[in-house]
C-alpha cells in the first residue's frame, strides 16, 4: 500500500492506494510538522493511521509547506515527523517534499511546465518533470503572496482603515465583521495567524466583484501582480502553467481573462492536488 499525505495547520488529507489499485481518501487533523514536538506530530499520526485500511505500507509521500528537501533524505523541518513515522512504520520507504512540489507534481505529472499555488498564499515554480528547478519566491503575506487570498484582504484592510473605499462598503463590512482599528492592529501585528486573519475576508470582498468597481480594480490588480511579478518570469511562450488552491480555482475565470492579456495558457485550474498525486505516484 502507498499512503500519499498532504499536511496543513487546519487539516490534513490522506489517500491510500490500495494492492489492487483501489483507492481510500480522508481526511484528518492538520499538523505544523515543523514546529510541532515529536510527541504532538505522533498522536495526530496514530488518531488518522485508525482510518487507514489494514494494508502493509510499503511507501509514503509526506507533502507540506516548508519540507524542502536538501542533501540529506530528511529535511531537518521533517525530524520529528520521520522519527514519528519511523514508529509507525519502519520498514516503509519515505518521502518528504514541499507543497510546491505537490502542486508541480499534480498539474505537470512527469512533464516540464509551470505550477503555481493560489489559496490563501501564493507560489510559483518551474518543472522540469522530475524537480523544481527555478522559483519566485512567495516572499510570505508581508512581501510577496500576491495573487492570493490574503495580499487581497490586506491590500482591502489598508483602504478600509484609511477610507479608500465607497461609503457603502466600508458601512456594510463594519456591520459584519469587528473591524475597528485596534482589533485589526492586534490581529495582524500581535495575532498568532495574521496570514490567516486577513485571508478570511477574501470571500466577502470577492462577493462585491460584479456590483463594486472599486472591488473589480482590487481583485484584478491583485491577480495582475502576481502574473507580473511572479508567472512573466517563466517561459510561459512555451510552457502552460497549471494552478492549484481554492483561491485560483474559486475565481478561475476572472484570473483566465486576465493572464489571456499576457497570453498566458493554463493546463489546468484545480482546488486541490489529490487527484493529480494520485496519478502520479499510481
Amino acid at each position: 500500500m502507498k499512503i500519499i499525505v498532504e499536511s496543513g495547520a487546519t487539516k490534513t488529507d490522506w489517500c491510500a492506494i490500495l494492492s489492487d489499485g483501489s483507492v481510500k481518501r480522508f481526511q484528518g487533523p492538520g499538523m505544523n510538522v515543523a514546529t510541532q514536538p515529536f510527541e504532538a506530530v505522533k498522536a495526530t499520526l496514530l488518531e488518522s493511521v485508525k482510518s487507514l485500511p489494514n494494508e502493509p505500507v510499503e511507501e509514503i509521500h509526506f507533502y507540506a509547506a516548508g519540507l524542502i528537501a536538501g542533501n540529506t533524505a530528511v529535511p531537518e523541518s521533517a525530524k520529528n515527523l520521520d522519527a514519528a513515522l519511523m514508529d509507525i512504520w519502519p520498514e516503509a520507504s519515505k518521502e518528504y517534499a514541499s507543497d510546491l512540489l505537490d502542486a508541480a507534481r499534480s498539474v505537470c505529472g512527469r512533464a516540464p511546465g509551470i505550477a503555481a499555488i493560489l489559496g490563501t498564499g501564493s507560489n510559483s515554480c518551474f518543472y522540469d518533470g522530475k524537480d523544481i528547478v527555478k522559483n519566485v519566491r512567495s516572499c510570505g503575506f508581508i512581501l510577496g503572496d500576491e495573487g492570493g487570498g490574503v495580499a487581497l484582504g490586506r491590500d482591502f484592510m489598508a483602504d478600509f482603515l484609511k477610507k479608500l473605499m465607497p461609503d457603502d462598503l466600508v458601512e456594510e463590512f463594519s456591520s459584519k465583521y469587528t473591524v475597528d482599528y485596534m482589533t485589526v492592529v492586534k490581529n495582524v501585528y500581535q495575532g498568532s495567524a495574521p496570514a490567516k486573519y486577513l485571508g478570511q475576508f477574501a470571500p466577502w470582498i470577492m462577493s462585491h466583484y460584479e456590483t463594486h468597481e472599486y472591488v473589480r480594480d482590487l481583485a484584478d490588480r491583485n491577480f495582475r501582480r502576481f502574473i507580473e511579478r511572479a508567472l512573466m518570469q517563466y517561459d510561459i511562450a512555451t510552457y502552460p502553467v497549471g494552478v492549484v488552491g481554492g483561491f485560483g480555482y474559486a475565481y478561475r475565470d476572472i484570473l483566465k481573462r486576465i493572464a489571456g492579456e499576457y497570453g498566458i495558457r493554463f493546463s489546468s485550474i484545480i482546488p486541490t492536488p489529490m487527484d493529480g498525486l494520485i496519478e502520479y505516484h499510481k
